[in-house]
């Protein structure tokens, strides 16, 4: 049986090819783009979009827990205050999160992704069992937890159980408060299999996995787990955290006598499933291969300042042909426009020029960089979003053409205002997921139950 076919008309729409007018944007019941054609008549009854519409952007790195901390750490807790100590102050509050309160938090946290536009989301999730480190009776209990809080709130999701084992380089022992983390290869995927049955994959959901990084897992660990994960999946994504501090860095030179990056390159067939989230740290050799192998980076740029990780060379990598993806990591800002503008602003500040990452063919940045992390977040989600294209889910968002950012303007700079202009809050008017309207006039459709709930949990949390 045929699926029945559902339209918008939107008066101006941003494809893959730039601006076109007058564009009919067809999707079928399963919430796939079967027909988007430029310079169409409207037909009858078909409803006409309040605004223009750009594709969503994929969010590539989100601890969902995190979101219910944000500025809490905002004080110097030593006198040399650096990610070391935020880590330790995150540990505590990792350990007073349960399966409730977590998905109270992933649910809040999604649909503020929702309404700042981004439609789907990578979640690299580490909190697996009870706060002594038990197992839960259903061992995917709280990533089974986040996944429904995605499905409530109406993103896409691309689940990532992390694979966690030791302290550091050289197995180090796992310390106390990382006891909720740990598992095996061979447990991690006895979840991911558990998760699977329960919720299966579908146009709006997939799996892969998050080995947490070169310091928490070995070799052997990180072998196990890709043939594992190879036997149950077709190129499920693999995200790993990388050379995100200077400290990482030396210790993995101590331990192995390479840089991080490095050390993963030769070891590994890092390709286009896979995204090195931060690789902050990488020297010009790690740039060049990097941004050869088709791996996707996981900027983050919001929390890699929030963090004082450092500055990634965004222009290198870029021209080396390197691919991108945004994140908003720990949550201190959910809003992919942000990230944009800091990843403009970082390589403005170090270089002390203007329009840095602009290109030959596209002379604002704002341009390349949204087109750039559409492309490496649907690469790094392992799911085909990120284009107004038939085949690729229908994923859009609406901008407000009366907005103070844009209003007035001409539509090839819509794009660069929308992200450099920070003027009476989000242009961002109506949300679409599956060809599911999400948000309207700036509304989550379940927001006011889902802020209640979270209220409620951090009630408890901060308790």
């Amino acid at each position: 049986m045929t699926s029945p076919i559902r339209t918008l008309f939107a008066d101006h729409a941003r494809l893959p090819e730039g601006w076109k007018r007058n564009v009919l944007l067809e999707w079928d019941d399963d919430g796939a783009l079967v027909s988007v054609a430029a310079d169409s008549a409207m037909p009858a009854r078909t409803p006409r979009a309040a605004g223009p519409v750009i594709a969503g952007m994929p969010n590539v790195h989100s601890h969902a827990f995190q979101r219910a901390m944000a500025g809490l750490t905002e004080y110097r807790a030593s006198a040399t205050d650096t990610f070391w100590s935020w880590r330790d102050l995150m540990y505590r509050f990792a350990a007073r999160i349960g399966p409730e309160s977590l998905a109270a938090v992933a649910r809040w946290v999604y649909i503020e992704m929702l309404k700042a536009g981004y439609t789907s989301v990578c979640e690299f999730h580490y909190v697996h069992h009870s706060s002594d480190g038990t197992p839960y009776a259903n061992r995917a209990e709280m990533a089974q937890q986040v996944v429904d809080a995605a499905g409530q709130a109406g993103i896409g999701i691309t689940m990532l159980p992390v694979l966690y084992q030791y302290n550091g380089f050289n197995r180090s022992a796992p310390r106390e408060d990382q006891r909720r983390f740990l598992n095996t290869p061979e447990v991690l995927l006895e979840l991911l299999d558990t998760l699977c049955r329960a919720r299966p994959e579908n146009g709006a959901r997939r799996y892969g996995v998050a080995p947490h990084s070169l310091r928490a897992v070995s070799g052997e660990s990180l072998s196990a787990l890709l043939e594992g994960l190879d036997a149950r999946f077709d190129r499920a994504p693999v995200h790993i955290h990388v050379a995100e501090q200077i400290a990482e860095v030396e210790a993995c030179l101590a331990a192995t006598r390479q840089r991080p990056v490095e050390w993963l390159l030769e070891r590994f067939a890092v390709d286009d499933r896979w995204c090195l989230v931060h690789a902050t740290h990488v020297d010009a050799n790690e740039c060049t291969r990097l941004a050869g192998s088709g791996a996707v980076a996981g900027l983050c740029l919001t929390t890699e300042a929030n963090l004082g990780d450092g500055v990634f060379p965004t222009r290198d990598y870029l021209d080396a042909g390197g691919r991108i993806g945004l994140g908003s990591d720990s949550h201190i800002a959910v809003d992919w426009r942000s990230e944009l503008r800091l990843l403009e602003y970082g390589q403005r500040l170090c270089r002390r020029q203007r329009n840095v990452l602009a290109s030959p063919t596209q002379s604002r940045p704002a341009e390349r960089l949204f087109d750039a992390s559409l492309e490496g977040g649907a690469r790094a989600s392992g799911r085909a979003i990120g284009a107004l294209a038939p085949g690729h889910r229908a994923d859009w968002l609406v901008l407000d053409p009366d907005h103070p950012g844009i209003a007035g303007q001409d539509r090839d700079t819509w794009l660069s205002s929308a992200v450099f202009c920070e003027h009476g809050g989000t242009p961002i008017r109506d949300v679409f997921v599956g060809g599911r309207q999400v948000v309207e006039a700036r509304r989550h459709v379940d927001e006011e139950e889902a802020f209640a709930q979270y209220r409620t949990a951090l009630d408890g949390l901060l308790r």
